[in-house]
């Protein structure tokens, strides 16, 4: 497999970062993963978006342009074959001095992945586990897609390798979160649920279009803190992220759900392959700016 390391496109097995890299030595970086359809990069302007301003939090100087970005993903569509792809951008502080640094990180590490996805299977159902260990609290005030992962890898080792699970993680609060590798939705009286970004969950982009999505379909949204007991009722119940799009639930413990056969899990699905191919950013999904199709 092909990959596009600090400007060049270089086999895998030629990939190298410094010792003293930043990201290495102390988790310093962030990431986006994203999906490629028919060689479209999906909502890539959103995901870039989010990756810069983590970017600037962390204090890491470095120029992603989106135009070069989309190139980059063409050459590795071409080296590696792959149209539909799972795709990973990943930015870290580069190498520095041993010892915390407070200066601006001006030689980054930039690499983007790329690889197989796996079979297709249209809404396939998981079954939701409620998680012991509880969410940790975000470095700063919003939680950024970075490369502070042990709570995420404790929380998979806690439920096993099963594919067909997906743990949710409630807060030292007790409240609601997310999943795993997720966001976590539920519809109850012709609502549609999700805890708020201040529970400490990540606001994923799929997250975020899936909220549009449910504007666009006059579907009422409620955002808030909510517990276990808040699910109880609810009639559907799913998962979403930017690889495996709409995960369907059909059982967390002994509750069950509709799964795929849920109304609203299957419009959101259909609704959500219409723009799959094209759309570049949700902002011009809301404006009506959806000339990309026919390009």
């Amino acid at each position: 497999m092909y990959i596009y390391s600090n400007g060049k496109i270089i086999h895998q097995s030629e990939a190298a970062i410094s010792p003293f890299d930043h990201g290495y030595l102390y988790g310093l970086g962030v990431f986006e993963t994203f999906r490629t359809y028919g060689g479209h990069p999906f909502l890539l302007g959103d995901h870039l978006a989010r990756l810069n301003k983590g970017l600037q939090v962390l204090n890491i100087e470095v120029d992603l342009d989106e135009a070069e970005i989309k190139q980059v993903v063409a050459s590795l569509i071409r080296k590696n074959g792959l149209d539909d792809a799972y795709c990973r951008l990943n930015v870290s502080g580069g190498p520095g001095e041993i010892g915390l640094q407070t200066a601006p990180y001006g030689d980054p590490t930039v690499i983007l992945f790329q690889k197989k996805l796996p079979p297709s299977v249209p809404l396939r159902e998981k079954e939701g586990v409620f998680l012991k260990l509880r969410r940790s609290t975000p470095e700063i005030k919003e939680r950024l897609k970075s490369h502070h992962y042990l709570n995420n890898l404790a929380a998979k080792r806690e439920i096993g390798p099963d594919q067909d699970k997906e743990g949710i993680f409630i807060t030292g609060d007790g409240y609601l979160c997310e999943g795993i590798t997720s966001n976590l939705f539920w519809i109850k009286e012709g609502e549609l649920f999700t805890p708020a970004v201040e529970t400490g969950l990540l606001n994923g982009i799929t997250r975020q279009f899936i909220l549009a999505l449910a504007e666009k379909l006059n579907l009422p949204v409620r955002e808030g803190f909510f517990q276990e007991s808040d699910l109880e009722a609810a009639s559907e119940v799913f998962f979403t992220n930017s690889v495996q799009e709409i995960v369907p639930v059909r059982k967390i413990g002994d509750q069950t759900y509709a799964g795929r056969d849920g109304r609203w899990v299957r419009l959101l699905h259909e609704q959500y392959q219409e723009y799959v191919s094209y759309l570049n950013s949700i902002e011009d999904m809301k404006e009506g700016n959806t000339h990309d199709k026919n390009d």
